[in-house]
């Protein structure tokens, strides 16, 4: 289980068995469900005629009734990754919501946002959807039992293993499905580049000093992520030249993995994250094993404004 501001590609969390919680998006004192009944291009319509939009994280009672849902649908044990606790109160209310739940509930704080989130929360449905081979032994077999999709994956495996004569695969337990989330949370490095830095600075984001970079010196600032929270990584002059130098930072942090996963995001037309996404693949070659080109999401797009332009890289 995750939560909206993953920012996955439209299909993909069903595709892989993950659960999506909405984050609240309000416009104007209209609330609205991030993914549900708000799209990023109504938000962002919203943000260019001067709307007032502000975001809050999901009750406990939203995440209680997920956990309820999904017990009901034979899980036995919950991995829910979460958007980072020191950017919002996700964290706090899944594990609010988790003392309550009918199964137990490992809830992952990974201290990252956008697919710096996303990869990680794929990484525990993949995990969970994958037999323990050899290799685990001694790291225990447990009931970290996915439901939907990565449930049907699972019932699959045991009939051809059936069919064949062979005793039927073990599965990870929840412990190791929440520690390959963690591991690839730990591994993201996020960068973000805004057209103004004036809605991260009211929704109390990124400090008052930091802003005033961008609006008195005339500076495009890369923002990134430290210890959960947004930082100036960079300053750069024009915005031409803060593209250059995202695509110039990732390169770099694809070239000293052994392998990895590339995410791009946008807020606005898609043309120039595309092109990024291409450049980045061709440059980097069989470094990179998968790429997603993706939507920031309402809630991302509420705080950084129209123009977003981010890239994230973990490992493989």
């Amino acid at each position: 289980m995750t939560d909206s501001t993953a920012a996955l590609p439209p299909g993909l969390a069903e595709q892989v068995g993950l659960h999506v919680v909405p984050l609240e998006v309000s416009v104007d004192g209209a609330r609205h469900a991030e993914g549900v009944d708000v799209t990023p291009d109504q938000l962002l319509h919203a943000l260019e005629r001067g709307a007032r939009v502000t975001t809050s994280q999901p009750p406990p009672s939203a995440f209680a009734a997920a956990y309820e849902r999904a017990a009901a649908a034979g899980a036995h044990e919950i991995v829910s990754v979460h958007l980072s606790g020191e950017m919002s109160g996700t964290v706090r209310s899944a594990r609010t919501a988790a003392t309550v739940s009918p199964v137990p509930v490992r809830v992952v704080d990974s201290r990252g946002a956008a697919l710096g989130l996303g990869f990680a929360a794929l990484a525990a449905a993949r995990r969970a959807a994958s037999p323990l081979t050899t290799s685990d032994a001694g790291e225990g077999a447990g009931d970290a039992r996915p439901v939907g999709r990565a449930a049907a994956v699972r019932r699959w495996l045991a009939r051809a293993a059936r069919r064949e004569g062979e005793a039927e695969p073990t599965w990870p337990d929840a412990e190791q499905v929440a520690a390959a989330a963690t591991v690839a949370a730990q591994s993201a490095r996020v960068w973000f580049l805004v057209d103004s830095l004036d809605h991260l600075r009211r929704g109390g984001r990124l400090g008052a000093g930091a802003a005033a970079l961008g609006t008195v010196l005339g500076l495009r600032p890369l923002l990134s992520l430290q210890d959960g929270r947004l930082v100036v990584a960079e300053k750069v002059r024009t915005r031409r030249a803060a593209r250059e130098r995202l695509e110039h930072l990732a390169l770099a942090e694809i070239a000293a993995r052994a392998g990895a996963r590339v995410g791009v995001h946008h807020v606005g037309p898609p043309d120039a994250a595309d092109a990024l996404a291409r450049r980045l693949a061709d440059a980097a070659g069989s470094h990179v094993v998968e790429t997603l080109v993706a939507d920031a999401g309402a809630v991302l797009a509420a705080h950084a404004g129209p123009g977003l332009l981010a890239v994230v890289v973990a490992d493989a």
